[in-house]
């Protein structure tokens, strides 16, 4: 199911047709496109280059580290994302390698390098949803997140499905019509809340 971007003005076709299904096909996603996404996370700008995002990633070919990953998710991702061809888990290292301060930027460094996942895996004809619904204290248990890490995401990758595997109360959620704010209401100009007049 396909779902394109009304936009305003002209974007790139990955930005146009990226969006967040949870409608997946329960088949698995080659290793070397995980790797390919993987890759353009790698590339993402960074504070200082430091890169802090470190990513856990189970193939679906991979039965028991698949089962064990999706336990990390609530209970209501789990009954969608089980039909992802991969999960990935995002952490955030808190500090800088370069001199142990804190890192003020590193969160929004990980949602850059997942943005830029997000758009790799559009262009290999993928589908990618992510989800804050996880529980960072199993994920910590589970995969011995050491301190100074933070677990913040989850990653379901995989193969638009057919809407009737959903369960019914997510179905509406797939066909509704996408909506985003116009950019008058978040980009201002001469003083906060003013829209930029150019």
């Amino acid at each position: 199911m396909d779902k394109p971007a009304n936009t305003q003005f002209p974007v790139s076709a990955a930005v146009k047709a990226r969006w967040s299904p949870r409608a997946l096909k329960p088949e698995s996603v080659p290793a070397d496109q995980v790797r390919s996404l993987l890759e353009a996370a790698r590339w993402t700008a960074s504070a200082f280059n430091e890169q802090p995002w470190r990513f856990i990633v189970a193939l679906r070919d991979e039965t028991e580290e698949f089962e064990r990953m999706l336990g990390c998710l609530v209970p209501g991702n789990q009954q969608w994302a089980r039909n992802a061809g991969a999960l990935i888990l995002t952490v955030a290292r808190e500090a800088f390698s370069r001199n142990g301060k804190p890192n003020g930027t590193a969160r929004y460094d990980v949602g850059q390098a997942a943005s830029a996942l997000a758009l790799q895996a559009t262009e290999l004809g993928l589908r990618v949803h992510q989800m804050a619904g996880i529980d960072g204290e199993k994920i910590r248990e589970t995969y011995g997140v050491p301190e100074g890490f933070a677990p913040l995401t989850g990653i379901a990758i995989g193969y638009s499905g057919p809407l009737e595997e959903l369960p019914e109360g997510l179905r509406g959620a797939e066909t509704a019509p996408r909506e985003r704010k116009p950019q008058s209401e978040f980009v201002f100009g001469r003083s906060w809340g003013d829209p930029a007049g150019w």
